[in-house]
């Protein structure tokens, strides 16, 4: 379900330091696919720095 606006529940993200949304690995899960962002908590195993996923 790509690009489906997925509404993230309370304990599926924070609020860091600049005020962002950080969110965490079981939204990443729940959405079902990697966005390619870099995201911290990105259970996919994507680099940004490579493009390209971790084995």
């Amino acid at each position: 379900m790509r690009n489906k606006i997925l509404k993230p529940e309370p304990h599926e993200y924070y609020e860091n330091e600049q005020g962002y949304r950080v969110f965490k690995e079981n939204y990443h899960l729940r959405r079902g696919y990697c966005c390619k962002s870099g995201c911290k908590h990105c259970p996919y195993g994507y680099d940004k720095k490579t493009d390209g996923f971790k084995k």
